[in-house]
């Protein structure tokens, strides 16, 4: 029996063919989006509704599509039979393809259920018809159609499964270009089936009177569309609600995580520590427990963060948290308060000797641990530990003392641990005092210089003067600089007072030289945060000029630990201040760790012996003689002048001179007085001379 085709429905089918294959795909990603077990269950239920019906709207309108020369019906029944089979086969679909790893095993399997399913309600539907005689099949067309059907599905599984990631790249447009091919490969199988069916001649359709043909392929396709277009629109509604919602999650948890957390090092931060130490304290009372407070800076840090700078410096702090958490017990909470400031809550300690023990351990892990991080700079910190309750009962008290003892631990050498006692109280008071002075003494004129003569060894005649600052405080009282400077150099505003210190000792010598008297040269410490500035050498070159000194006038002294800190930079320092006309002295010779090599390069002025190897003159005997005499000899056969500074007795001035040691300084010569009363011992020495 001759049969045809109406154009338009093909069409139509294979445009449906399509949207449900694009619907696959959708629905596909969606279901991977959620987390939640029962809404998978629930989306894979709703999508293989729309996605049968598409399937199956695709099959009857191509059916409708086909005409014989007898009126076509179709049996409900069997017609209802032909949708739950493209339902099921959907589900199915569904199901293997939102599965967490999709394997060759699975995929082979499901695609031959799959293409088993859709041929069976592809000839499930051909039934419907109730053709009389029934419609026989060509063998090789039937094979045909159900290889197409299991090769149609399993690459439709393929393809859902790779284009399951809803964020990946241009992945609409990839859904769509395989949805076409889906298409193709659907409407194929379809029409290969068709292309098998023989109609004897004279056939009879049984159905025909059931099912009016128009008004049913008028009816699918509009309810064919509109169940797949609004199952799209609900994913792509869902779909950016849960992203919405994925987005709003992952910011509250970032959120959270800064309020929490320390960003650089991760580690919890100041307020979750408090309210870690809030709830021990809580804990502690309910059922009495002790735990320590152990505070923590680490020494040198601003050394480094200045010298190599901030991300150096975020190295060393992220590689020494990392650390620190090692050298801890499990249960220990480590937080970093900021800068480089960390601290430790120990909770469940059974005495001051458990605390004791815990900070032995970290320094003894920082000491000598072998670090799997790389980081060639060790750092070490100074401890401080506070104890609940017998130091305190809060949060604030228990910080402030153990950051009060960290502080004495610094005092007491560095890289050590100290525990808090009453009287630390008294010195952190002290401390913030003068930081609050220093911060007003620019500005109040609470800072005056005092100048300490030297002489010349050989005939007592003036040589110089070392210019040394004081602190006048109308509450603290008058301060040396073995107070404040320390206090200055933590801080960082040892700068701006060096820089005062140069211009005010420039000043005075102009105002000398403007009196008639001579012109002395006048030495100037350095500190090692002064020594970190790149523009030190041109600032101090600028001060000079804008205050009318010959910078042959001035010395800059530093001591021999600072120099050999980084002796490479120092010499490249001491060049730039030398090319400059200024003049450098290497300041307590003899305490420190000085290499030979190093010392001939810096090619200083000067040499200072410290005092400690002046007062041995009188208490060590031939061998403090000795000791003196070797440096003295060393420098000179450096070129190098010699200044003994702390002479006290006429023994150590004589054996000094006796060794032709260049200058003295010290209480026995000259003790340090005002600018004014220096210049009244030159205007003395002038006429004298």
């Amino acid at each position: 029996m001759q049969s045809s085709y109406n154009f338009w429905l093909v069409a139509i089918s294979f445009v449906v063919a399509t949207l449900a294959s694009y619907t696959a795909l959708d629905l596909t990603g969606r279901i991977f989006l959620l987390a939640s077990a029962r809404l998978r269950h629930a989306w894979r239920l709703g999508g293989a509704l729309a996605l049968g019906v598409g399937i199956w709207s695709m099959h009857f309108i191509a059916m409708l599509a086909f005409s014989l020369p007898i009126p076509l019906g179709y049996d409900l029944a069997t017609t209802a039979c032909s949708l739950g089979l493209a339902i099921g086969v959907s589900y199915l679909a569904l199901f293997v393809t939102t599965q967490a790893r999709l394997t060759p095993g699975r995929l082979l399997a499901g695609g031959v259920l799959m293409g088993f399913g859709i041929a069976g309600m592809h000839y499930t539907g051909m039934a419907a018809l109730q053709m009389t005689p029934a419609i026989h099949y060509q063998p090789a067309w039937f094979a045909g159609s159900l290889v197409i059907a299991i090769g149609a599905s399993s690459a439709a599984l393929w393809m859902a499964q790779a284009l399951s990631n809803d964020e990946a790249r241009h992945v609409v447009r990839k859904r769509f270009a395989a949805a076409l091919v889906m298409g193709i490969a659907i409407s194929g199988m379809h029409y290969a089936g068709m292309a098998a069916a023989d109609f004897a001649p004279g056939a009879i359709c049984g159905a025909a009177k059931d099912v009016n043909a128009a008004w049913l392929a008028t009816s699918l396709i509009l309810l064919t569309f509109a169940i797949l277009i609004l199952t799209l629109m609900l994913s792509r509604f869902d779909a950016r609600t849960s992203l919405l919602t994925g987005a709003v999650s992952r910011l509250n948890g970032q959120i959270v995580r800064l309020a929490t957390l320390d960003t650089l090092t991760g580690l919890p931060n100041r307020s979750t520590l408090t309210e870690r130490i809030e709830r021990a304290i809580n804990g502690s009372r309910r059922q009495p427990a002790s735990f320590a407070i152990l505070f923590m800076d680490l020494d040198g840090f601003k050394t480094i963060n200045d010298s190599l700078g901030h991300s150096a410096g975020d190295a060393v702090l992220s590689a020494f948290a990392q650390r620190l958490q090692h050298c801890v017990r499990a249960a220990d909470t480590v937080a970093r308060l900021g800068g480089d400031e960390f601290v430790v809550l120990a909770e469940n300690l059974g005495s001051r000797e458990d605390a004791a023990a815990l900070a032995e351990a970290v320094l003894e892990r920082m000491r000598r641990g072998m670090w799997a991080d790389s980081q060639p700079l060790q750092v070490m910190p100074s401890i401080g530990i506070a104890l609940y309750p017998h130091d305190g009962d809060t949060v604030e008290t228990l910080l402030k003392h153990a950051d009060a003892a960290m502080y004495e631990a610094k005092r007491a050498g560095r890289s050590t641990y100290r525990f808090f006692e009453r009287s630390m109280n008294e010195a952190a008071t002290r401390t913030l005092q003068i930081q609050s002075a220093l911060h007003a003494g620019l500005a109040a004129g609470l800072f005056s210089l005092e100048f300490q003569p030297k002489f010349h060894g050989g005939n007592d005649s003036l040589a110089g003067a070392e210019a040394l600052i004081r602190l006048h405080h109308p509450q603290l009282g008058t301060l040396t600089p073995a107070e404040f400077i320390p206090i200055a150099e933590r801080s960082g505003q040892i700068v701006p007072i060096g820089y005062w210190v140069a211009r005010e000792t420039c000043r005075r010598i102009r105002g000398w030289i403007e009196q008639g008297l001579p012109a002395m040269k006048v030495a100037i410490n350095l500190s090692p945060r002064q020594l970190l500035q790149p523009d030190l050498v041109a600032n101090m070159l600028e001060i000079v000029k804008a205050e009318g000194v010959a910078c042959e006038q001035i010395m800059f002294e530093i001591t021999e630990t600072v120099a050999m800190q980084d002796a490479q930079k120092t010499v490249e320092m001491i060049h730039a201040f030398q090319a400059s006309g200024f003049e450098i002295a290497i300041d307590d010779f003899g305490t420190g760790y000085s290499s030979l090599a190093y010392l001939q390069r810096f090619r200083v002025k000067q040499l200072k012996i410290d005092r400690f190897f002046t007062n041995g003159l009188d208490e060590h005997g031939a061998e403090g003689s000795a000791i003196v005499s070797a440096i003295i000899a060393l420098a000179h056969s450096l070129e190098m002048d010699v200044v003994a500074e702390g002479v006290e007795t006429e023994s150590q001035l004589g054996l000094l001179r006796s060794m032709s040691c260049d200058e003295m300084q010290g209480f026995l010569l000259g003790k340090p007085v005002s600018a004014d009363d220096f210049g009244a011992l030159l205007r003395g020495r002038m006429m004298a001379a």
